[in-house]
């Protein structure tokens, strides 16, 4: 199942069968003016990575695998923990350290729903290595007829 993101425009698709088919660490695969959605495949023993997007709240959804969510209002003060599967969600709050980490014996699939756009749109990242590598070289961002928040903070990755 191949999708392609057609931007602001009408769109329907199997977004549970999407998410589970897909092998890539993360496919952008809708692009509104306000909002986003990403299908993600996280390997065994692998993590989304602790982040903190100061000014866009995230939606996930588990449609394979078992993890555990972690979220945080500091870096380094873990105030929320939670075993996550198949069918479960996950809000994350604007301003919120998170990570999803894939404790399972199977990848991880799920999809994240960014509100405000957050990525390029139809951008495909094999490994959570070359979203790095895109994120660092400006490869991957919201394109221009987004609605972005005015002064908006850079994203933060503990590594």
């Amino acid at each position: 199942m191949t999708i392609n993101d057609i931007g602001p425009r009408p769109n329907a698709f199997d977004i549970e069968e999407a998410t589970r088919r897909n092998e890539n660490y993360r496919s952008v695969v809708w692009t509104g003016k306000y909002l986003q959605v990403t299908l993600m495949s996280i390997p065994v023993g692998k993590s989304i990575g602790l982040e903190v997007h100061q000014d866009t709240d995230q939606f996930l959804r588990l449609d394979a695998g078992q993890g555990r969510a972690v979220m945080r209002p500091a870096k380094d003060r873990l105030d929320f923990e939670q075993n996550v599967s198949d069918g479960w969600s996950v809000q994350v709050p604007a301003g919120t350290w998170h990570d999803v980490i894939n404790t399972g014996d199977e990848p991880l699939r799920l999809y994240a729903i960014y509100a405000p756009v957050h990525h390029a749109p139809g951008i495909t990242q094999g490994t959570s290595d070359k979203a790095e590598q895109d994120e660092a070289t400006g490869k991957d961002e919201p394109p221009a007829w987004t609605v972005q928040p005015e002064d908006s903070a850079p994203d933060e990755h503990a590594n």
